[in-house]
This record gives C-alpha cells, sequence and structure tokens, in this order.
C-alpha cells in the first residue's frame, strides 16, 4: 500500500470513528432509558398491587367483619339508642367496605393484566359481583313484621356470610399471587392475617355465650339465698312466679 492509500485509509477512519462512537453511544443511552422506564414500571406496579391489596384487606378483612360483629351485638339488644347505633355501624362499615372494595376492582381492571387465568382473579370478579348483590338486598330490605322479612333475613344472612368467608379466602389467594409474581415473602403477612381471623372468629362465637358465662357467676348457695328472702317478703302466688321465672 502506498504512501498516499495510507494517507487516504486514515482520513476515512478519522472521520468514521467518531460516528461510530457517538451510535454506540446512543444506542446504550437508549438502552439505559428503557431500563430506567423499566425499573419506573415495575416500582409503579410494586405501588399499585400493595395499594390493591390494602383496599381488599381494608374492605374484606376488617370493615366486613367489624359490621358483621356489629350486627351479631346487637340481637342480644332489644331496643334503645345501643340497638340504633350497632345498626348505624353495621350499614356504615357495610358501605365502606363495597366503596373500598369497588375502589379496588377498578384498579385491578385498569392497571394489572386480568387474563383470569388464576383463582385470585376469578373468585375475585365472583366476589365483587356477591358485594353489590348484598348492597341491593340491605337495600331493599322490609319492615320487621312484614310479609317476606323471614325470607330477606335468610337470604341476606347467607349471602352475607358467604361474601365473608369468600372474601377471606380471596385474601390468602392474593398473597399467593403477590408471592409468585414479585417472588417476596408472605409468611409474615399470613401469620398476622390468620391471627386477625382467629380473633375475630372468636369474637363472633363469643356473643352466643356471652349471657351463659356471666350466668355462671351465680352459685348454688346464692340461688339458695335468693329463694328464702322470696318466700319472707313475697307472696305465695309471687314466690312460684319467681320461682318459675329463675328456673327457665
Amino acid at each position: 500500500m502506498s504512501f498516499l492509500h495510507k494517507l487516504v485509509f486514515f482520513c476515512i477512519l478519522s472521520l468514521v470513528s467518531p460516528l461510530l462512537t457517538s451510535s454506540q453511544e446512543h444506542v446504550k443511552g437508549v438502552s439505559n432509558h428503557k431500563e430506567h422506564i423499566h425499573k419506573q414500571m415495575s416500582s409503579k406496579l410494586s405501588f399499585e398491587i400493595k395499594l390493591h391489596g390494602f383496599l381488599f384487606w381494608a374492605s374484606m378483612g376488617f370493615l366486613m367483619p367489624v359490621g358483621l360483629l356489629a350486627i351479631r351485638m346487637s340481637h342480644r339488644v332489644e331496643c334503645g339508642r345501643k340497638l340504633r347505633i350497632l345498626f348505624y355501624v353495621h350499614a356504615l362499615s357495610e358501605i365502606l367496605s363495597l366503596l373500598l372494595s369497588t375502589a379496588g376492582a377498578v384498579m385491578s381492571f385498569r392497571n394489572f393484566n386480568n387474563s383470569f387465568n388464576n383463582k385470585h382473579q376469578r373468585l375475585g370478579v365472583c366476589l365483587y359481583g356477591l358485594i353489590w348483590l348484598q348492597a341491593l338486598i340491605g337495600i331493599v330490605r322490609p319492615e320487621r313484621g312484614t310479609r317476606g322479612r323471614s325470607i330477606w333475613f335468610l337470604v341476606h344472612w347467607i349471602l352475607g356470610t358467604a361474601v365473608s368467608l369468600l372474601g377471606v379466602l380471596n385474601i390468602y389467594t392474593g398473597l399467593v399471587a403477590y408471592h409468585e409474581k414479585t417472588s417476596k415473602g408472605i409468611q409474615f403477612w399470613i401469620i398476622v392475617f390468620t391471627a386477625q381471623v382467629c380473633f375475630i372468629t372468636f369474637f363472633y362465637l363469643l356473643q352466643d355465650k356471652w349471657d351463659y358465662i356471666q350466668n355462671q357467676e351465680v352459685s348454688l348457695g346464692n340461688e339458695s339465698k335468693r329463694t328464702t328472702i322470696n318466700q319472707v317478703v313475697l307472696p305465695r302466688d309471687k314466690q312460684k312466679e319467681v320461682a318459675l321465672a329463675e328456673t327457665c
């Protein structure tokens, strides 16, 4: 190769080299930009998944059980201000539960890949329909003592119980789906939520036995003393009524 050819080759290489370098830097910059956007989307998606789970926990795992406990406690109250307060707590808890679950469902439809190929998504759609059906049934509540009140109460109770159980089950399936998507540990949250469910279940079942537990404090000696006092103070016809009432 002559000196002239070498000179021409060197000049061409000098001109092309900056272009190649800038092209590589441009490609590298585009790649870094895409990775940055991907990381931002991943963090955004992670936040949306956590917010979705929190909304449904607040709805199905907290507010709905509070409403159930309130209406369960109202069965031991015949009338008065306490009964109205318990009813309003029940109604407000269920309304807030409905609103939060609706917000969580809208977030799921808008931001997540809803292929409905897992139990959590399919159960969530079924649960969402049952929640609105339960709300509509609660709105058309017949007055006490009217025809159809017994049937309405039975349907409302069965559907409410089913929604509560399915809601708790869907929270567990949601935790499993979160673990499969992010590979993050969920043992702590499963233990905490299980403890909460056990406490609510215990408190729910305690409502039926609370009066019976309180009556256990009355001993046979106190009953004998009460009978003796009644025999001294009350007439015989009143003694029979009191004795019959105490026996019942």
